[in-house]
């Protein structure tokens, strides 16, 4: 493998095929396939148990909370062993006749693989846009719907997002495309409907390989937004609504490492950025006045160093964001013309939560609305009136047979090797004593900032009530703690991440949560990364792991600018072509690792059509192990030959993949380990 460090020599760089339709690749993948079905052919009637359990606590009849948007309020219903929710409205009172626009099953039922997103129904009401994959690559296609004929409209562009973005008229679409070969969302197209999409005109075309394109619209409905993301900068252009003809302009023009996002509430643009903020602040922007200019900004929520300010929400009586202190994501409302010591936060009654703001889509609501969730409590809508300050609920996860009083949950906090306090939430039946016997699970991501916070999972129960102990370990690379965690866990200080995970683990054996020899993890995509890092440094630790579509051959990746991600994620991962960087991520990219030492069990799972991690690194890590471990534990690889990067997507799909998980754990929780039988481990 080419390097500008000297070759790089890979015996398994054979299973790459990016046609996907190479025989002997395709039967190496099949053969692996069958020796995992058999391997755990032992516990197929227990892989049923658990299919059963977690589909009996599906509601098999479900319904959204309903959203309104220009005279009609939206819902998703669920039917009755369908996988995929229909998609209604009713016109202006929810005591209207549903309307179904987009019946989801419809669309999967004559396909192996099947997801939809994007849906969004034009400014007049008559037409509905949304895309579609039915391979698993992300690969979208457009399609549009009239709502009032029924009609599927010839409409159809390949290789898109799911962005999408209406202009005033209701008759043009803006859309993102994709690079063909890297499949970065690179170029932004205005669509007429009922053209030829071969006219379809170029609104944007981003060339710096850093940067990822989106489209959306204000709530004001002044603007169509087109956004360039990279991991450290951002930059938005503005194109009229009214005249989508109009060349864009630019808001900000990008800097580096300053990040920023706006909404326009019809008087003012109100814009997230880091500038001077290492948190974020909330600024806004008169109408007329210059954005670049910045001592036009007037601060409306200023910087806090112990607050992230997250995503936030306008409207014309008041604004409202997403607040993480302390770990911990709440939401807080400033009612309009209200100052920053009148805003309020919504109460928790857990130790450890999420609440998550709703940007609901009509500006003139005098309502906010948030989601809660907890370890214990399934996720429930809330909605607030700002004048009465009166609160309801609008629309709570039915879980059948779930009872949120036999289980508790904890806030708790790991000391990593270099003295950080690692947040740890972790989740028990009120029955499963604390006294060093109970096998527990710990899950971990911590990339990218994307914080794991601590919401419901009906998957876990079935573990928890046969005395697992649940935890996620809030591991630096996150922004749990804020963006300086972050920081403390990317590019140059990303081995802090794997430590992280292994002081949270540790912690919960010396503090009696979980027992010695019953310590298993899971994670994936760069989750997959953690776990791939943490097997190689700490073999010993762990029981059995589980690694999904799990980002493994950092350098040769990094390498490779043809592969999907790479150019955009030098930030993140660094730039291979720099010697420190190259090397650093060589010290604990797990495929260069691997080592002549027994391991856990191990179960890694892959898609075929994966456009995030490509299956070969999977398959390559896998190949790896087996030629070097010195153990006889499971190591098994299972790819999904008709699904991607998030499996497949139906929601009774979903059951059965983590019924499979979890009986994987709990056969390796029953079986011996090679280890222990040599005196060997723990």
């Amino acid at each position: 493998v080419p390097s500008p460090h000297g070759a790089r020599i890979d015996p398994y760089y054979w299973l790459r095929d990016d046609t996907r339709k190479d025989p002997e690749v395709l039967a190496y993948l099949e053969a692996e396939n069958a020796y995992t079905h058999a391997a755990l052919a032992p516990v197929s009637s227990l892989e049923r148990t658990l299919r059963a359990e977690m589909t009996a606590r599906v509601a098999q009849e479900d319904a959204s909370a309903p959203v309104f948007e220009n005279g009609w309020w939206y819902i998703r219903r669920w039917k009755p062993e369908r996988q995929y929710p229909i998609l209604v409205r009713k016109r202006g009172a929810l005591d209207a006749p549903d309307e179904v626009i987009l019946d989801a099953n419809e669309r999967a039922k004559d396909h192996a693989f099947f997801n939809f997103y994007g849906t969004t129904v034009s400014p007049d009401g008559r037409y509905l846009a949304w895309t579609e994959d039915t391979v698993g690559r992300s690969q979208l296609d457009l399609r549009v719907k009239d709502l009032v004929t029924g009609e599927l409209l010839p409409d159809t562009v390949s290789n898109i997002t799911p962005s999408l973005a209406w202009a005033n008229d209701s008759r043009t679409l803006f859309y993102v495309g994709k690079d063909e070969t890297t499949l970065r969302s690179r170029y932004v197209k205005r669509h007429l409907l009922r053209t030829p999409v071969s006219a379809d005109v170029l609104v944007h075309d981003e060339a710096d390989g850093a940067y990822y394109t989106s489209v959306g619209e204000t709530k004001s409905r002044r603007y169509v937004q087109i956004a360039m993301r990279s991991t450290t900068s951002n930059e938005v252009r503005l194109v009229d609504a009214d005249d989508p003809a109009a060349p864009p302009r630019v808001f900000l023009p990008r800097e580096p490492r300053h990040e920023y996002a706006l909404d326009h509430d019809g008087t003012r643009f109100v814009v997230r950025t880091n500038w001077e903020a290492q948190n974020f602040r909330l600024i806004e922007v008169a109408d007329g006045a210059d954005p670049a200019d910045k001592r036009t900004w007037r601060d409306v929520v200023p910087h806090d160093p112990d607050a992230l300010v997250g995503g936030f929400d306008v409207h014309e009586a008041f604004l409202a964001w997403n607040e993480r202190r302390g770990g911990l994501q709440r939401v807080r409302v400033l009612p309009r013309g209200a100052a920053l010591a009148e805003s309020f936060t919504p109460e928790a009654n857990d130790p450890t939560f999420v609440m998550s703001l709703h940007d609901t889509p009509d500006l003139g609501a005098r309502t906010v609305r948030w989601s809660y969730a907890s370890l214990t409590t399934p996720s429930t809508v809330f909605e607030l009136d700002i004048a009465s300050r009166r609160r309801v609920v609008v629309d709570e996860t039915p879980v059948p047979g779930y009872d949120a009083t036999r289980y508790t949950s904890e806030y708790v906090h790991a000391t990593a090797p270099d003295g950080a306090k690692i947040p740890v939430s972790l989740v028990r039946a009120k029955g499963t004593k604390v006294d060093g016997t109970a096998p527990a699970l710990v899950y971990g991501y911590g990339s990218y900032g994307y914080s794991q916070d601590a919401a419901f999972s009906q998957h876990v129960v079935s573990l928890l009530d046969r005395g697992w102990v649940y935890a996620i370990a809030h591991v630096r690379g996150g922004s749990e703690m804020g963006r300086a965690w972050y920081e403390q866990g990317r590019q140059q200080h990303k081995l802090n991440s794997f430590t992280d995970f292994i002081a949270a683990s540790e912690h919960l054996v010396a503090t009696r949560y979980a027992a010695r020899d019953k310590v298993f993890a899971w994670g994936g995509s760069a989750g997959g990364l953690l776990m791939g890092a943490v097997l190689n440094m700490r073999p010993d630790l762990y029981r059995g792991v589980i690694a999904t579509v799990p980002f493994v051959d950092v350098v040769t990746t990094m390498l490779d600018a043809s592969i999907p991600l790479t150019t955009n994620e030098y930030d993140e991962w660094g730039n291979p072509a720099d010697k420190a960087a190259y090397e650093y991520m060589l010290s604990y990219s797990p495929y260069d690792n691997v080592g002549a030492k027994p391991y856990p069990s191990l179960l890694v799972i892959t898609g075929l059509w994966d456009s995030q991690v490509q299956y070969f690194e999977p398959a390559k890590w896998v190949a790896r192990l087996r030629a070097l471990r010195t153990d006889e534990n499971l190591l098994l690889l299972e790819t999904d030959m008709r699904a991607g990067h998030g499996g497949k997507a139906g929601r009774f799909d979903k059951v059965d993949q983590w019924a499979r998980r979890y009986a994987f754990f709990l056969h390796v929780l029953e079986r011996p380990d090679w280890r222990a039988a040599r005196g060997q481990w723990p």
